[in-house]
């Protein structure tokens, strides 16, 4: 009986795995070919960007302080305490402000954006759509998808300008560290290429969120309890595959931008 569930399970997996890849296929070519919604775009952008500072302030402000505070406790067991910033500085945009940022708008707007697909589903307007020969990949997911994509980079760097700000902050107001000092070294040590590996991984933790949360929307249960699930599944396979893609992407990106 387990070792059907088992199978079920990652038959299951595998299937919903392969429909998101074939739905990105779709976005992909409905990008170049097909007359784009402007007034869908902006309107996605407004509610995926601008909406989301709120909490992607917060993330970074609150992740920025607690790292410095711990990176400095350590660091100063070893009398490196002026190395705090330096390193909150590359984690904050290699990593912590890519993932943490991917992970809150996958809350906010995984969620909101499967539970419009999946309530436009189950009062059948996306039908209505077809019916009046309008392709709903290119009226409902390109617009978001684009969306998603453009305004994570953007989100993930002011995660990583209030994060850093408020660890400058922290360090010098707190820790009692040369403000200066810490951000001469930072200027020397972050490089080029540690903003581009934050914003790649930015822009396909966009896509990811994005994909899931139309896949989901466009193929949920019928009622409020198919929206509901297909809301929960939309996010939970979302912060997944952010953290699972976030590993991979590091090695694959580490190997090219790193020569």
């Amino acid at each position: 009986m387990s070792t059907h569930t088992a199978g079920g399970g990652v038959s299951s997996f595998v299937t919903s795995l392969g429909s998101i890849v074939l739905l990105g296929g779709e976005v992909f070519r409905s990008l170049f070919t097909v007359r784009f919604h402007w007034d869908e775009f902006i309107k996605q952008l407004h509610f995926i960007g601008w909406k989301s500072q709120v909490i992607v302030l917060t993330t970074g402000a609150s992740t920025g302080m607690v790292f410095c505070a711990q990176t400095f406790f350590q660091f100063h067991k070893m009398k490196m305490d002026n190395a705090t910033l330096t390193v909150v500085g590359v984690a904050m945009i290699t990593e912590l402000g890519p993932v943490l940022a991917g992970l809150m708008v996958a809350g906010r707007v995984g969620a909101a954006i499967s539970a419009e697909l999946g309530t436009m589903r189950v009062t059948e307007q996306i039908d209505a759509l077809r019916t009046m020969a309008t392709h709903p990949v290119d009226y409902l997911v390109v617009p978001r998808f684009l969306a998603t994509v453009i305004a994570m980079p953007l989100l993930t760097v002011l995660a990583w300008g209030v994060g850093i700000a408020a660890a400058y902050l922290l360090s010098v107001t707190v820790l009692g560290l040369e403000g200066s000092y810490g951000l001469r070294h930072l200027y020397f040590y972050v490089d080029t290429q540690d903003v581009l590996l934050g914003c790649i991984k930015a822009l396909f933790f966009g896509g990811i969120i994005a994909l899931v949360g139309c896949y989901r929307g466009l193929n949920c249960g019928e009622g409020a309890e198919g929206v509901g699930r297909a809301t929960n599944e939309a996010v939970v396979q979302s912060c997944i595959a952010i953290l699972v893609s976030n590993f991979f992407l590091t090695l694959l990106l580490r190997g090219i931008l790193y020569p």
